[in-house]
């Protein structure tokens, strides 16, 4: 792992595992029923880490920040997987509040690249198609010195990450709601898994109660390591 850095994977789920009300609702919703002590445990660990990434659906959806505002500390590295470069210019994560990184793959248009760096932000081109996650982490390990990486992605990116073996940790923030629906997105999206050997392991570190919520935190095991 020392090509990489150690990413932990953070989310508040629902009862029933759910991020959010239904498909294309944002996270603020339930997030605001947190509890105090948990939103200052969110905004602790974000100072704790050198970078926090989320993918660019959710920035879409939620337009959030990502930055460090309830407890003293500098906000992390701000990095957004956006293949096409086509991220709103508008985005919350595009102003100068903390340093952002956007990774792009070949097929975001020179137009579309000068446009972010017009903003501020760094560009960096990883990958054909989509964007390469474990190139991403080795360029983040090796020219960014990022050592700590937190997710606080929706299920599209938790699974390519998981998939490519770059989750280390998970740390889950459970609501005590249960919201139903079939196609309400969960902690993990991606494709069905056909076997049991498939499945990924989790081996539970320690779980407690932060205010009225439960957080239970888990080491992610892989066959063969990491």
């Amino acid at each position: 792992m020392s090509w990489r850095p150690h990413v932990l994977m953070m989310s508040e789920i629902t009862a029933d595992g759910k991020l959010t009300l239904r498909r294309g609702a944002s996270s603020k919703i339930l997030m605001k029923y947190m509890a105090p002590e948990t939103e200052i445990l969110l905004h602790q660990t974000r100072a704790d880490y050198d970078a926090i990434m989320v993918g660019s659906h959710t920035i879409k959806i939620d337009n959030s920040f990502l930055t460090v505002r309830k407890v003293p500390g500098k906000s992390p590295l701000r990095v957004i997987p956006n293949s096409r470069g086509d991220i709103p210019l508008e985005s919350n994560v595009l102003k100068p509040d903390a340093p952002t990184l956007i990774a792009v793959s070949e097929r975001a248009t020179a137009d579309r690249v000068a446009l972010l760096r017009d903003r501020g932000v760094e560009v960096v081109t990883t990958g054909k198609e989509d964007v390469d996650l474990p190139l991403l982490m080795r360029i983040l390990h090796d020219s960014y010195a990022v050592k700590k990486l937190m997710i606080e992605g929706g299920p599209t990116l938790n699974w390519h990450m998981l998939r490519d073996r770059l989750v280390d940790q998970i740390r889950l923030i459970h609501l005590p709601f249960i919201v139903g629906g079939s196609d309400t997105p969960s902690l993990v999206g991606g494709m069905h898994i056909e076997h049991e050997e498939d499945m990924i392991r989790l081996r539970l570190d320690r779980f407690y109660l932060c205010g009225t919520n439960l957080v239970t935190e888990y080491d992610v095991l892989y066959q063969g390591g990491t």
